[in-house]
């Protein structure tokens, strides 16, 4: 099973890179004229767990960085998705979905850190598309050597 998906991905990636490449206005001719992908990620400071003001908000801080961190993944990895359904007598009985992300990354930088508001802070997180290809090269030969 483990061979036949990263097969697939290895399929994925090539020709979703190829065809993605030749069309105008695609993803990665996005990527190439901005030369960086962003991500952007959010955290309220009133949720934090602390009695200290001060300390709440580095903590919200740390928070965003981290989800504008696994934003930067998605983009670079893709989402895994997996969703259930039951139907029963015509009706709609269950529901539910998870997401799945994984992945290394490095190279991020800070662009801001930015309060929204009185009780969010938000950190934008760039990434050169040098990376982001080296991060998906490495990936695919990990998921090829471990099948």
């Amino acid at each position: 099973m483990k061979k036949i998906f990263c097969t697939l991905l290895t399929l994925v990636f090539t020709y979703g890179c190829t065809s993605l490449d030749s069309s105008p206005g695609s993803v990665l001719t996005a990527v190439r004229a901005s030369e960086k992908i962003s991500a952007t990620g959010y955290a309220v400071i009133a949720v934090q767990p602390s009695d200290d003001p001060a300390q709440r908000r580095l903590l919200a801080i740390r928070a965003s960085k981290l989800d504008a961190y696994r934003t930067l993944a998605e983009q670079v990895y893709g989402q895994y998705v997996d969703s259930q359904t039951t139907i029963g007598d015509l009706v709609l009985r269950n529901d539910s979905f998870r997401s799945k992300v994984e992945g290394v990354v490095y190279g991020a930088e800070i662009e801001s850190i930015d309060p929204l508001g009185g009780d969010t802070y938000a950190v934008t997180l760039t990434l050169d598309k040098t990376i982001v290809r080296d991060l998906r090269v490495l990936y695919m030969r990990y998921a090829i050597n471990n099948s």
